[in-house]
């Protein structure tokens, strides 16, 4: 139950984050209406739409994807017809008569609640009160179609369990919770905004050019949806106090959702709950397999990650030097190599990252998840503390907070030993002989791409290029799913937005070049520049590397030249931009000079 609260909580707070902004227009023209009959049904058909649609894109299929494609379009030229119902009223009139005859009536979508007086002059025949829910149900779906919020915490968290448990009705009911969250916040802001607009007609004589000017809103915002203007604004605006808000909620509601390093402002670590088996491992690297009561008396820290995950790269370094450092104290590092993409589920692909990473200590490769859902995990990377009793203590999901993530291990380690330590996370010191001494921390030493980001200038996030999670894609026609297509990169891009250039098969989780030459445009903001690809035929791929048409030069990354050169020679995260401040927006393109290159991801540092 606590998650279905969260889950709803979570789509209440939508209202104060930027990505709800797009819907607005919509929602706002039926002010002024009876909210019963035509603002309520509006917002549950928005509600139930989001549910389904995000419910369509957790399964994933390429029908999915063309029903999802075609629904869009369908909404907006109803939106369209809309708004321009309520910018010249002669043509909702003579849209309305047949509908009326029909006893459809449709066109009550042109806000014909705001004009009955006339309406019932003209046609001497009053609404129904079933056609105008109707009416306003049928714009609530088309507006649900086109409604993306961005993914915060708790949404992220939803659509993550969907993605590994696939589609089900606890799944569609979370993220119907949190589509109602969303309709209830809006439904406070709707009978507050009409209020005011109710005030501005009387006040002002105004009504007609109030309602032209909503149907205008309308209109713009459907054009700038067609168009993916939309994503260019929102990705310029800050999400950050949203998702502190959020996050706050998690820690509160359900704590081993947390993104944040657990308990760090308390003396005591608290119990969690016992660590889940180590069963269902399909191998281990650099050890045989461990079990729980092998463990028993050591402390442990269970990371999870993948190794094309840049923020798992990021931490790697950390995690090897505790892993060096405390392992004659009794700490036991144990990487759970849980896979994003199928080439990672290759035994042989993750045994040459881990060599290749210096990674020393034991590797479970989870295939099947097994560990994965045992910790009920959710994140990449992920770090479990555990005690010597096997009991878990802490936790920490994503990069950062190393320091603290140090000292609860020196806490552990103390507790272990039965040292009478006097442990004050409050000021940053663990005292292990009962003095008031700061423990030493690791230096960890990183370059290429495991240097920390710049979090600062990342404006730009993780892309991915299957059907089934890619956004922002705008090459003419959109993504074709699981077939041949010629595809076009327009001339200029907007910030976030990419392109794919030649015949490119686009698949539900990568896509890969046809013909002989293609290439992959991307307009992004951030220091760091990586793509996830490797070769679909082994054979090495080579290409060129271009900034705003330009070689990078000293902006070039690991895996490529100041020219732009590179080669594909197999399947990973290849680092191909790094620059030097300041950080500016920049227009990549990648060229491709053999078939069969496949593209998994793009991702920024």
């Amino acid at each position: 139950m606590l998650i279905f609260i969260l889950a709803y909580l979570g789509g209440a707070l939508t209202i104060l984050s930027p990505c709800i902004l797009p819907v607005l227009p919509f929602v706002f023209a039926r002010s002024g209406q009876p909210f019963i009959k035509s603002s309520l049904p509006l917002l549950l058909g928005m509600a139930v739409m989001f549910a389904l649609v995000a419910t369509l894109a957790a399964v994933g299929g390429g029908w999915a994807v063309h029903a999802n494609y075609y629904g869009r379009l369908a909404a907006l030229l109803l939106l369209g017809l809309f708004a321009l119902t309520l910018i010249f009223p002669a043509l909702s009139d003579r849209l309305s008569r047949p509908l009326v005859a029909l006893g459809n009536r449709i066109a009550q979508s042109a806000d014909r609640a705001n004009r009955s007086a006339q309406q019932h002059t003209s046609t001497n025949q009053p609404p129904s009160a079933f056609a105008t829910i109707f009416s306003s149900f049928l714009l609530g779906i088309a507006t649900g179609l086109l409604w993306a919020p961005c993914a915060g915490p708790i949404l992220g968290l939803v659509l993550t369990g969907a993605a590994l448990d696939g589609a089900n009705v606890h799944t569609s009911l979370l993220l119907l919770a949190y589509a109602l969250g969303a309709a209830s916040s809006l439904a406070a802001a709707l009978l507050l905004g009409g209020k005011v607009f109710t005030a501005m007609k009387q006040s002002l004589g105004m009504g007609e050019w109030v309602r032209r000017l909503l149907g205008v809103a309308v209109l713009l915002g459907v054009i700038a949806i067609a168009l993916g203007l939309d994503t260019g604004m929102l990705t310029k605006l800050s999400l950050t106090q949203t998702a502190k808000l959020e996050q706050s909620l998690l820690d509160k509601v359900q704590p081993q959702a947390s993104g944040q390093t657990a308990t760090l402002a308390r003396s005591v670590l608290p119990i969690e709950g016992k660590m889940p088996p180590l069963d269902g491992a399909v191998d281990w690297l650099n050890s045989s397999p461990l079990t729980t009561a092998d463990l028993r008396g050591k402390v442990v820290l269970v990371d999870f990650w993948t190794y094309s995950c840049i923020n798992c790269l990021r931490s790697l370094p950390y995690v090897n030097a505790w892993a060096e450092k405390y392992k004659d104290q009794g700490l036991v590092v144990i990487g759970v190599h849980a896979p994003e993409f199928a080439f990672e589920k290759d035994i042989n692909n993750v045994a040459k990252a881990v060599r290749d990473l210096n990674i020393r200590y034991p590797v479970a490769i989870d295939n099947n998840y097994a560990i994965w859902r045992g910790f009920n995990n959710r994140y990449w990377p992920a770090h479990y503390f555990i005690d010597q009793k096997g009991q878990i203590r802490a936790h920490h999901f994503g990069e950062g907070n190393y320091e603290e993530s140090e000292k609860i291990i020196q806490q552990l380690l103390a507790e272990a030993t039965n040292q009478p330590a006097s442990k004050d996370l409050t000021t940053n010191t663990v005292a292990t002989t009962g003095a008031s001494t700061v423990a030493s921390q690791v230096t960890a030493t990183a370059s290429g791409v495991s240097l920390a980001a710049s979090m600062n200038d990342i404006q730009s996030h993780e892309t991915y290029i299957g059907y089934s999670r890619a956004e922002h894609f705008v090459s003419k026609g959109g993504q074709i799913p699981d077939q041949s297509h010629s595809y076009t990169a327009p001339t200029t891009l907007q910030i976030n937005q990419w392109a794919l250039g030649g015949n490119w098969n686009i698949g539900a989780e990568s896509a890969v070049q046809l013909s002989n030459t293609g290439r992959l445009t991307y307009r992004f903001h951030a220091r760091d520049l990586h793509v996830v690809m490797g070769s679909a035929t082994n054979a090495p791929i080579h290409f060129r590397v271009t900034l705003n048409g330009k070689a990078p030069g000293k902006s070039h990354g690991i895996d490529t030249d100041e020219q732009g050169m590179g080669v594909v020679t197999g399947q990973r995260l290849y680092q191909l931009i790094r620059q030097t401040q300041p950080i500016a927006d920049h227009t990549f393109e990648i060229e491709f000079f053999e078939p069969s290159v496949e593209v998994f991801a793009v991702t920024f540092g």
